[in-house]
């Protein structure tokens, strides 16, 4: 095994320069400034007490920093996995009690494994099963169900967990009176100026300036004593080690939260290293080892009270923005995690509840996918249904069941365009060897002796039985002057027995009709699964041609024996037959 493969750090620490670390340790103390009220903030979201967004931004920052490939991804806390967490366990727990927060470790833990488990079995293709207009739907939905769910912190209203986001909003509503103003005032306090220092520069900590002031206006004027909700007292220190508490009971309650987490984290994570990724060009993002670095990272950091983490967009921005440029960043950001748990943690004694809510209000408003649901309406309205869908089914039945629709509606989708790839006919462009579709090319040219047929897909199982009809139909739209029908197969990537069962149909309809069949551009794979079976033999290797223009000129001269244009590189295969 390649341990620089395993072991990414081990690569960059090879050429690592005191220049590289002065980047790193900027980068690193601007990300940790955020991720502590940030974190914070994800905790309470999550149902746990603060201090364990902290806890989640050592050990797993630390470990990600020496397994991950990219350089830039900063893991941690973030909202979407917080609400799933919040959702999903919530369900079979109190939320803040001893059993609710020993099931949420438990969950970080079985994620861990299986993001690992995923990584040896080189599953990382899997994300693919989510698309993107599913994402949307979701993350936006998400938005909305984190909002109605920081509203009494907002509020200052004590609103009872509540099963369904609109049952919290209604809630609210009709309790709208009992609102404490000067949470209210707070929080609404806290956005607007998070929002101008940030629009003044960007590179001010604002959370943690609005946290501070926060702080200090509630201590001088005692505002807990009218009212405002406080976090109160944080333990001090580093997170002791500690093992998950096993048993076949929790791990069945908690096991539909761990599908969803892992399966949104991987999505979330790969997508922002990728992202990020493509601003640089000295270094790749490998999706296996992703979910290694990923697994790991959970699995070894619930056993120092972690909750799970993924991937933050906002704190990978600003640590690529910040000049960041290897995971000695995050090992700082760590680092300073690491000095706020040991001496700082009586500052936050009299942090208002409020203002992580307005963390949380103003973190989760990229979320909400409005200007992409515009896109997909222009560019592709089964997209944007499809995000439709996933968002309204999320508010309406709940985030687990909102996932798993978005899986199945990929999967379907997926499914159902294999299954009806096109097939397109052919013309030639005059005064040229180029052969095109008809329908986008009308002066394309086409000889009523021939037809020419481009199948785009591969042919397999879901589209076997199409490829054969929509064949047949063609035919008989002309079998009264055909002669010869070629199929471009240059599109073809794949095939199976299924497809290639389908083949030897055609082959035998246009036998018994008298058609000759010419197939062109045969990719190697195919090749060789034809001559396996058989295929190739039964085609004829005379018929089976490189490219159209060669197919066409072989049928014009057939009667002649003097030209010949076949080529024995037509059927060259790496296989034999069976």
């Amino acid at each position: 095994m390649n341990l620089k493969k395993r072991i990414p750090a081990l690569e960059w620490l090879s050429y690592y320069s005191k220049v590289t670390f002065r980047k790193d340790l900027v980068a690193g103390i601007t990300v940790g400034v955020l991720l502590v009220p940030q974190g914070m903030a994800y905790a309470l979201l999550a149902g746990v007490p603060p201090i364990y967004g902290l806890y989640a931004g050592i050990v797993p920052l630390i470990l990600y920093a020496l397994l991950g490939t990219s350089r830039h991804l900063s893991i941690g806390p973030v909202a979407v996995s917080a609400l799933l967490i919040y959702a999903g366990v919530g369900q079979v727990a109190e939320p803040f009690s001893e059993e609710y927060l020993s099931l949420v470790i438990l969950t970080g833990f079985l994620i861990g494994i299986a993001q690992t488990a995923m990584s040896f079995l080189r599953l990382g293709f899997l994300v693919n099963f989510l698309s993107h207009p599913v994402i949307a739907g979701f993350t936006s939905a998400a938005a909305v169900i984190i909002a109605a769910s920081q509203l009494k912190y907002l509020l200052g209203i004590s609103i009872p967990p509540l099963h369904y986001f609109y049952e919290t909003i209604i809630y609210a509503l009709i309790h709208i009176s009992e609102t404490n103003l000067l949470a209210l005032g707070l929080g609404l306090g806290g956005m607007a100026l998070i929002t101008i220092l940030k629009k003044i520069n960007k590179s001010i900590p604002g959370a943690l300036l609005t946290v501070l002031i926060g702080i200090a206006l509630v201590y001088i004027l005692q505002l807990q004593e009218k009212g405002i909700s406080i976090v109160g007292a944080v333990p001090q220190g580093l997170p002791k080690l500690i093992f998950p508490e096993f048993s076949i009971a929790n791990i069945q309650l908690v096991l539909p939260t761990v599908f969803t987490v892992t399966l949104i984290g991987i999505v979330e994570s790969i997508g922002i290293a990728k992202a990020i990724e493509s601003k640089h060009d000295y270094y790749k993002v490998r999706p296996n080892q992703e979910l290694f670095a990923l697994g790991i990272s959970k699995l070894v950091g619930s056993f120092f009270q972690s909750i799970p983490t993924s991937g933050s967009f906002s704190r990978s921005a600003i640590n690529n923005e910040s000049g960041g440029m290897t995971g000695v960043s995050s090992i700082v950001t760590a680092l300073l995690i690491s000095i706020t748990l040991l001496f700082l943690m009586p500052l936050f004694y009299y942090l208002p509840e409020a203002l992580l809510a307005s963390i949380i209000l103003l973190a989760i408003k990229g979320l909400f996918e409005y200007n992409e649901a515009k896109r997909l309406w222009k560019i592709h309205r089964g997209d944007f249904w499809m995000m439709i869908t996933t968002f309204v089914v999320t508010l309406a039945v709940g985030i687990e069941l909102g996932v798993l629709t978005g899986v199945v509606l990929s999967v379907l989708q997926n499914t159902y365009l294999s299954s009806i790839p096109p097939i397109i006919v052919l013309g030639k462009i005059p005064d040229t060897d180029y052969f095109r579709n008809v329908e986008r090319f009308p002066e394309a040219l086409q000889n009523k002796e021939i037809l020419i047929l481009r199948f785009d897909g591969s042919l397999y199982f879901p589209n076997a039985d199409f490829f054969k009809k929509r064949i047949y139909q063609f035919v008989k739209k002309r079998e009264d002057d055909l002669e010869v029908l070629i199929l471009d197969a240059s599109s073809i990537l794949t095939v199976d027995s299924t497809g290639m069962h389908a083949m030897e149909e055609v082959l035998h309809y246009l036998k018994n009709k008298g058609i000759y069949f010419y197939i062109s551009g045969t990719l190697g794979l195919v090749r060789d699964r034809f001559t396996k079976a058989g295929l190739m033999r039964q085609i004829g290797p005379e018929n089976q041609f490189m490219n159209i223009q060669d197919a066409v000129e072989a049928f014009d001269c057939r009667d002649d024996d003097s030209i010949d244009i076949w080529t024995p590189l037509a059927i060259q295969s790496n296989e034999e037959e069976e």
